[in-house]
C-alpha cells in the first residue's frame, strides 16, 4: 500500500505543578531530569521533523533550551496537555501531531512508528487521532484508577475510557481482556484544533480523562496495541522504578 507523506512533529506538554506529585518533570532521573531524559528520548527515536516542550514554567524551558533543545512557553493557562500542545501548534504548518507525555521518559520508538502508520495508510482520513493500549492481567493493575482503561469496537476503534474496570466483570468467563490507555496520542491537526475549541462537556469532566471529549464530539480514536509497558512517573514511587529500570 502507498503510503501518505505527512509533515509530523512531537510536542511535550510540561507543567511544573502536577497534583499527585509537585515538580516531578525536573526531578533527577540517574543524572538528568525526567523531562530532559524525555525530550531526548523522544528525538532518538528518529521519527519526527521537529521535537518541541511546551511549558508554564521557566525553569522547565531554562532546562530544555540549555541542553540545546526547543522549548516554547505556554502565553495561556490550560486545563489540560491537549490546550497546551494546540495552543503552540495552532500557526504551525504539520500534519500530525504527537502528543508525548512528559513523565514518560521510557519511550518506544517501534510503537510509536505503528502509531504514525495509522495516518499514512489512512487514505480516506478516517482516523482523528491513534492511541496506544497493553493488555493488563493482574486485578490490582487494573482497579487502580490511576490506570486508564479503554474499550474498543472490532475494528480497534475506541468506545470509551475510564478510570473504572471496562468492561464490568458480571461475567468472568468471557476471557474479555483488559487494556491500559497509554498516554501517547497523535492527532491530526484538525481534530487537535476542534478539541482546542470545544468546551468540555460532563463526561470528560467526570473522569478527568481529556481524550473522552473527543469521543463526546464524534472523533475516530485508533487503538493500537503494543507489549511496551513503560513507565509514567506519577508518584515518588514511579519514579524510583524509573530509576532502577534506567539503570538496568
Amino acid at each position: 500500500m502507498t503510503q501518505v507523506p505527512l509533515k509530523i512533529i512531537a510536542v511535550i506538554p510540561a507543567r511544573y505543578e502536577a497534583s499527585r506529585f509537585p515538580g516531578k518533570l525536573m526531578q533527577d532521573l540517574n543524572g538528568k531530569t525526567v523531562i530532559l531524559r524525555t525530550y531526548e528520548a523522544a528525538v532518538k527515536t528518529g521519527l519526527f521533523d521537529k521535537v518541541y516542550v511546551v511549558t508554564d514554567s521557566d525553569v522547565i524551558f531554562n532546562e530544555i533550551t540549555g541542553s540545546g533543545g526547543i522549548a516554547l512557553m505556554s502565553k495561556k493557562e490550560h486545563e489540560c496537555g491537549s490546550d497546551r500542545i494546540a495552543e503552540a501548534v495552532e500557526k504551525m504548518d504539520v500534519d500530525i501531531v504527537v502528543n508525548v507525555q512528559g513523565d514518560e521518559p521510557l519511550i518506544d520508538r517501534e510503537s510509536l512508528a505503528m502509531l504514525l502508520d495509522v495516518f499514512r495508510e489512512d487514505r480516506e482520513q478516517k482516523i482523528d487521532l491513534a492511541s496506544l493500549k497493553t493488555a493488563m492481567y493482574e486485578t490490582e493493575e487494573i482497579t487502580n484508577p490511576n490506570n486508564v482503561k479503554v474499550i474498543t469496537n472490532k475494528d480497534g476503534l475506541a468506545l470509551y475510557f475510564s478510570r473504572s474496570p471496562v468492561p464490568f466483570p458480571r461475567d468472568t468467563t468471557t476471557g474479555v481482556v483488559y487494556y491500559k490507555h497509554i498516554g501517547v496520542y497523535a492527532f491530526r491537526k484538525q481534530a487537535l484544533m476542534d478539541f482546542y475549541r470545544l468546551p468540555m462537556l460532563s463526561l470528560e469532566a467526570t473522569e478527568k480523562i481529556e481524550c473522552i471529549r473527543y469521543l463526546e464530539y464524534g472523533k475516530n480514536i485508533k487503538m493500537v496495541e503494543t507489549n511496551f509497558k513503560g513507565i509514567g512517573i506519577d508518584t515518588p514511587e514511579d519514579l524510583e522504578k524509573a530509576r532502577k529500570l534506567f539503570r538496568e
